[in-house]
């Protein structure tokens, strides 16, 4: 009896012993984390959606801090205003970065599809994917899981129940790409916004010939090239019967949105020409 109880005296001596001792080492060693971190998560949105390339906010907080500069560092949902914020924490100069939108590029709606599915019965867009396809209907197109709304961190993305389809608030999106990560279809675009020039996005991804595309929806892109021959900027190109816009060289004149045939491309917001267009 005596020796149990010695024994127990003994792991206990030991195991103050070596608390003692790691207490003593996480003293020595113990890196107090910088205050600016918790200062700089303060001003981050807090989603943790990785559109600034980390593992989250923290992550990107720490980042600022060790680098010592915020080259390279941009967190699309603090925007131009919480960087500023940031530069002024750290003692920096805030760096200009442009604003980043997303675009769905499909206007698949209820009304334009000429072949249309049960949403009901579709829980998510990747399942949709397995399901049978009525006969002639656009698979390149919007499935209707709304993946793409579920992923938005900042509820910038709705499903519109009479379009039966995703819509972006544009005023609320921070262009993170979660949205266009989800969408198996990859049918979302993240733009950079040119000041004063509204994005000109193909809202079509149908790949198929044009009388096939037709008979899909109504604003498929139809692969004519038209909009290309119209554009006086090279911005339009054509290929696989689709017609994609170069950001770089698109100045947002609208004269590709005359042009189109079955309006399958969107002005969002104010073009540079007066015309009778309209725009999302």
């Amino acid at each position: 009896m005596e020796e149990q109880y010695l024994a127990m005296i003994v792991l206990g001596v030991v195991g103050l012993a070596s608390a003692l001792v790691l207490y003593l080492v996480a003293k020595k060693f113990n890196v107090k984390e910088d205050a600016r971190i918790a200062e700089i998560e303060e001003i981050l949105p807090g989603a943790n959606c990785g559109a600034c390339g980390r593992k989250g906010c923290h992550d990107f907080a720490v980042e600022c801090c060790k680098s010592g500069s915020l080259d390279g560092l941009y967190c699309p949902g603090a925007g131009a205003e919480g960087m500023k914020q940031i530069a002024s924490v750290l003692g920096l100069a805030a760096k200009d970065a442009q604003t980043k939108k997303a675009f769905v590029r499909c206007n698949g709606t209820k009304c334009n599809r000429l072949v249309g599915r049960n949403l009901d019965t579709i829980k998510s867009c990747i399942s949709a994917k397995t399901l049978a396809m009525p006969a002639g209907y656009c698979t390149w197109g919007c499935l209707g899981g709304g993946d793409c709304v579920k992923a938005c961190p900042f509820d910038a993305m709705t499903w519109d129940e009479d379009a039966q389809m995703p819509k972006i608030t544009l005023e609320k999106c921070v262009g993170c790409g979660a949205c266009a990560e989800a969408c198996p279809q990859n049918l979302i675009l993240i733009r950079e916004i040119k000041t004063e020039i509204a994005p000109v996005v193909v809202t079509c991804s149908n790949r198929e010939k044009g009388g096939i595309a037709r008979k899909m929806c109504t604003v498929a892109c139809i692969g004519c090239g038209k909009c290309a021959r119209t554009c006086q900027h090279g911005a339009i190109t054509v290929a696989n019967n689709l017609a994609t816009i170069d950001p770089e060289k698109c100045i947002g004149c609208g004269d590709c949105i005359e042009g189109c045939p079955t309006k399958a491309i969107t002005a969002f917001g104010e073009i540079i020409k007066t015309k009778n267009i309209t725009t999302v």
